[in-house]
């Protein structure tokens, strides 16, 4: 048997939420730039503190349709909760991410503002979706753990 017929469900899935994580990362990254249009700051507890507002606005999202969408999950208590608890996680990461990325750029001179703040936002983006897929897969969404729970 080959990799793509053993592993066909998760790659599917992987697909799937990669498709829901692209218009995701275009509200997470709308979002974040709303508020730097509307509230213009080179602060890092405030960038920090829109990464995260962003962030949350695309995880409930990602939620709401990785729940249906990919997973084809019955919601219920328990997995709320197992995605809060991943969504945090992901999100200490994407936080983490974002702050080195923008101590990074305040040692590298010559980047517009706008760059120097969505180069690091798009790295905290991946490497925090990354995560939270595997999470989701295997924690929140895991049939085994949904089927024993019923």
């Amino acid at each position: 048997m080959n990799f793509y017929h053993r592993h066909k469900e998760s790659i599917i899935q992987y697909i799937k939420y990669c498709i829901v994580g692209l218009f995701c990362a275009a509200l997470d990254i709308g979002v974040l730039n709303g508020l730097l249009y509307f509230f213009p700051t080179e602060n890092k507890l405030l960038l920090t503190l829109f990464n995260t507002l962003a962030y949350g606005t695309a995880v409930m999202n990602s939620y709401l349709w990785n729940s249906k969408f990919t997973f084809q999950a019955k919601k219920n208590t328990r997995q709320f909760i197992a995605f809060i608890i991943q969504s945090l996680i992901s999100l200490l990461i994407a936080n983490i991410i974002f702050v080195a990325g923008l101590w990074l750029f305040d040692h590298i001179h010559g980047f517009p503002q706008w760059l120097e703040t969505n180069i690091p936002k798009l790295a905290s983006m991946y490497l925090s979706a990354l995560a939270s897929f595997f999470f989701n897969k295997y924690f929140v969404f895991a049939k085994k753990k949904e089927a024993a729970a019923e």
